[in-house]
């Protein structure tokens, strides 16, 4: 079903026949004007998330610590690199730092603190995320060659 203001483009020299069975005789409504300011605002702020993902990519760390430090981003936007630790909550009192290889036991941080708590709740997630994912990835595998 069509809305009122859906629009299909057609490659008309692939087009062989061509039947109208309406003529619109009314006259569409005026689009609404656009709200270029909050159009600005998004894609600046699209641009600034995409620019704090990549240079989570950019450090020297292992795979890994990139998905942990993309996966906390996601949440938290006051995380860095520190050479290779991950730093969360830098500026406020509650800082977290997760160093290599970022298990659990690698969390650093006041343990007594709501900030700990909730990264190792986040970090807990990601492990038991990744080893769900890693161990469907692996049944998969032994499935395809099974099936060969």
């Amino acid at each position: 079903m069509m809305g009122l203001n859906d629009v299909h483009f057609i490659n008309l020299s692939l087009v062989s026949e061509l039947q109208v069975k309406k003529e619109v005789t009314s006259i569409p409504e005026i689009p609404q004007s656009l709200n270029l300011q909050r159009i600005n605002s998004r894609i600046r702020n699209q641009v600034d998330e995409k620019k704090r993902l990549l240079t989570s990519m950019s450090s020297s760390v292992t795979p890994e610590g990139q998905r942990l430090f993309v996966t906390i981003g996601k949440t938290i936007k006051d995380i860095r690199w520190r050479n290779t630790d991950i730093v969360v909550w830098d500026q406020q009192v509650g800082c977290v730092v997760i160093t290599p290889p970022y298990q659990l036991e690698d969390i650093q941080g006041n343990s007594n603190s709501m900030e700990y708590s909730y990264i190792r709740k986040v970090v807990e997630k990601h492990m038991k995320d990744t080893t769900l994912n890693s161990s469907q990835n692996q049944q998969v595998i032994q499935h395809n060659s099974n099936s060969q």
